[in-house]
């Protein structure tokens, strides 16, 4: 499995640009899945430099309805014609951040044909398959920041997690794990987990230390990005050294 960042909040490439956001290329099994679609047309122009032709894309999939996630969507249905677009049936209410700011994806791509609307549990294809946990229990505390949907707080019920199944290896992605990366970690118990955990806002303290050493517990290795933050990153290391960072530009193996 190959994974590439064709957006991420900081870049690690000459000829690449770095937006708030994610979006990953992922080739495995013979298909070649888009996960996320940052929030402008820069994961197209980045692939374009990068030699990745999106337009042959099998899958897509948009992690949770945040602009910053899926506000490329527009960009890949002009240019892919036939990938079909897995979503949350959640995605496209509305949400809004502490401010009150929109934050949400544009309501008049929620009618295209080719998005396939997602529940609890959705089967993509022999070892890939889509999971939002909505009905799993969350024992460790989450944070919603203050976020809304549909004016309620904000449970994140959009947000669905991405698992693949190669070989003897259990790979789990997530958007931003906004469910607790915590309960996410604990849900799955994969053998790798890659992306952002939600902690860009978290002070580099005792408690951040206790995350860390809580995700260790776990037969785990975690790439992260997006929206842990790097100063969190770089503080969690330090007792999960399991735990490697991906930014734009940069492709895994795994």
């Amino acid at each position: 499995m190959r994974i590439t960042a064709l957006v991420e909040n900081t870049a690690n490439h000459p000829h690449v640009t770095a937006e708030h956001g994610l979006s990953l290329y992922i080739e495995t099994a013979g298909k070649r899945i888009l996960f996320d679609m940052g929030q402008s047309n820069l994961f197209w122009r980045n692939a374009e430099v990068l030699g990745i032709d999106l337009s042959r894309v099998d899958i897509a999939v948009v992690s949770h309805g945040h602009y910053d996630h899926g506000g490329g969507l527009a960009t890949f249905l002009n240019g892919n014609e036939t990938a079909p677009v897995y979503i949350s049936r959640y995605a496209f209410e509305e949400h809004r951040n502490q401010a009150g700011k929109d934050i949400g994806l544009s309501p008049a791509l929620s009618g295209c044909e080719r998005l396939v609307f997602t529940d609890e549990a959705y089967e993509i294809a022999g070892g890939i398959a889509l999971c939002s946990c909505n009905k799993q229990s969350r024992h460790h505390p989450t944070d919603d920041g203050g976020m809304t949907a549909e004016g309620e707080a904000e449970d994140f019920r959009h947000e669905q997690y991405l698992l693949i199944e190669e070989g003897a290896k259990k790979v789990l992605i997530s958007g931003c794990s906004h469910k607790g990366i915590l309960n996410v970690a604990e849900w799955f118990k994969p053998d790798v987990l890659v992306g952002g955990f939600h902690l860009f806002k978290h002070p580099c303290n005792a408690d951040l230390t206790a995350i860390a050493r809580q995700l260790a517990t776990h037969h785990t290795d975690y790439i992260t990005c997006h929206c842990t933050g790097v100063e969190q990153y770089e503080w969690m290391q330090k007792s999960l050294p399991r735990l490697r960072y991906l930014a734009t530009g940069e492709t895994i193996e795994i």
